[in-house]
């Protein structure tokens, strides 16, 4: 009788489907008796007495399933649920002659994909993390190593050499400047991450800012043979709503980046686009272009693409990450186009000022 039992039946009906298997036989052999010794038994005690076996096995079998099976299931979703509700929601109440089999599968399938996903999660951060202590070990040991090594030689007789003196000195001060700048902008990407940055909002023309930090930046561009321009679509006032020096700081990092990267006799162009509620800002460059495989971790902090190159460029490896977080406490977005031997195209957007 058993295998007429749906999958997951309930207490009640498996005992009952026992209990049936189980006298069925019982009423058989009655049957026989009666057929061998028709004197030995009376045709209306049958019934009575299959009844009898029926009633006694469901009230064995429902006993036993409730003490040794269904009583320990019960516990194990008590004790699923338990974890995976808040501690203030309500003790769970358990009625038995629901498919409590069927809820428990259900929980413990859910239970293990939530599980799954956060172990996943969790090995992403440690991954996370331990690169990230790598790379602030190294990004620090290098400016570190030269320190020293540039004060033992004044101290073991470089400083009576002014010609010495003077050049160790400064390069002793260089990386003590650059071990600066590391130690403020991981300073101020922990303020991002904390949410303890407020920005100072106003209504402002991005195009003439654009233009303030272009002028800033034509003694490096000239250096570089690469010319500063911008799009026939940036020639008209475009006011937006944002924190000014904030957004100053983005443009620096962009333009900064495409001097630094950029092919020599090369330019780079400025442009921007309205997009109804937002202005979309791009700075392209004719640089050596980023492969597909850098693009999606090019924000992430200390993240080089080719690092022997970069930190010959003096960046430290957190000024896109700072650019992506400034740009997201806005509410808004940054994305990159890149080409090998053609260029890069980073692009952010920024909210129309609708005053």
């Amino acid at each position: 009788m058993l295998f007429l039992a749906p999958k997951n039946p309930t207490p009640q009906l498996l005992a009952f489907l026992t209990a049936l298997q189980a006298s069925l036989p019982a009423l058989v052999g009655l049957f026989l008796l009666k057929l061998i010794f028709p004197s030995l038994l009376s045709w209306w005690l049958l019934l009575p007495a299959f009844l009898i076996f029926l009633g006694t096995g469901y009230y064995a079998s429902h006993r036993a399933l409730r003490k040794f099976i269904y009583n320990k299931v019960k516990l194990i979703y008590k004790s699923i649920h338990s974890l995976k509700a808040p501690k203030s929601s309500k003790p769970l109440n358990i009625d038995m002659r629901n498919h409590i089999i069927d809820r428990v599968e259900k929980e413990v399938t859910e239970w293990a994909k939530d599980w799954t996903q956060e172990i996943r999660y969790l090995k992403k951060m440690e991954q996370y993390r331990r690169e990230f202590i790598d790379n602030v070990s190294h990004e620090l040991k290098t400016p570190i190593f030269n320190m020293q090594g540039y004060l033992y030689t004044l101290a073991d007789g470089g400083l009576e050499d002014e010609m010495i003196r003077d050049k160790y000195l400064q390069r002793a001060i260089d990386n003590v400047e650059r071990i600066a700048e590391i130690v403020q902008e991981l300073n101020q990407i922990s303020k991002f991450e904390s949410s303890a940055v407020e920005l100072e909002m106003q209504s402002f023309d991005i195009q003439e800012l654009a233009q303030e930090v272009v002028e800033s930046m034509e003694i490096s561009a000239e250096k570089k043979q690469i010319d500063l321009r911008f799009k026939e679509t940036a020639k008209k006032p475009y006011i937006v709503q944002a924190d000014r020096e904030m957004i100053r700081q983005v443009l620096v990092n962009l333009v900064s980046n495409s001097i630094k990267y950029g092919r020599p006799k090369g330019h780079t162009l400025i442009g921007f686009y309205d997009l109804d509620q937002n202005v979309l800002i791009e700075i392209s460059d004719t640089g050596k272009g980023i492969a597909q495989e850098h693009l999606p971790r090019l924000f992430e902090r200390f993240y080089r693409v080719d690092k022997g190159r970069s930190r010959h460029e003096g960046g430290t490896g957190l000024g896109l990450s700072i650019v992506k977080h400034i740009v997201e406490a806005h509410q808004q977005t940054i994305n990159v186009r890149s080409r090998l031997g053609v260029g890069s195209t980073f692009g952010f957007t920024l909210a129309k000022y609708k005053g």
